[in-house]
């Protein structure tokens, strides 16, 4: 399998919109992917007990284009069968807990879906996903060990590892995110559409074949 390396944020709704269609076109044209989610802050120097979300979009955006920048996103995540309320979300989470929980769901092979759960929680519901109690919650979700995620949650397992990845992440020109990494080598950036994925899969699986005959 070709390995794809998705290099992303939670709090960042083009990753949950990414997510979503690149899993429609696995659905639909195979899955060719040995596939690991790699950690990526979009705010780096947020706080550990986050932010106000209004304020975050103001200084971040500004007052009236933050409002015109979420209904953009808004529209793209409908179009993309996703649901999202973000009258819901009233804070902007540090994300260094989040990573590590995903890091650590890539050994029992529940990253994926430990992902998915933390972009519902977050966009869906509202959740902060900084909190442990709500991080514990979604990895037992998934059939994860909670006892073992909330011990190593209260000490500092795996966070410069996480934060290590994220500053090699910027060191390759990483700047946005989703950013897709297949093969070690191809880069493909941002929350493509599902039919470019289902051609980028057909021509791994003709390249696959033609090098197997």
């Amino acid at each position: 399998m070709t390995r794809l390396e998705i290099i992303s944020d939670p709090i960042w709704p083009w990753c949950y919109i990414g997510k979503s269609k690149l899993e429609k076109a696995l659905a639909s044209a195979g899955n060719p992917f040995d596939i690991a989610w790699r950690p990526f802050q979009l705010n780096p120097d947020m706080p550990p007990e986050g932010m106000d979300r209004r304020t975050y979009l103001e200084s971040k955006f500004g007052k009236d284009r933050a409002t015109d920048v979420y209904a953009q996103i808004e529209k793209a995540a409908t179009n993309a069968g996703l649901e999202v309320d973000f009258s819901r979300m009233k804070r902007t989470p540090s994300t260094v807990d989040a990573h590590r929980v995903i890091r650590w769901a890539k050994t029992s092979d529940h990253q994926g879906d430990l992902v998915s759960a933390l972009f519902e929680r977050y966009f869906k519901l509202g959740e902060d996903i900084s909190d442990h109690a709500v991080l514990v919650d979604a990895a037992r979700q998934v059939g994860m060990d909670g006892d073992v995620v909330g011990r190593l949650l209260e000490g500092d397992a795996d966070r410069e590892e996480v934060l290590r990845e994220d500053r090699e992440a910027r060191e390759m020109g990483v700047s946005g995110v989703p950013t897709f990494l297949i093969g070690g080598t191809y880069v493909v950036q941002g929350a493509q559409d599902t039919a470019t994925w289902e051609k980028i899969i057909a021509d791994l699986t003709a390249a696959a074949a033609q090098m197997g005959g």
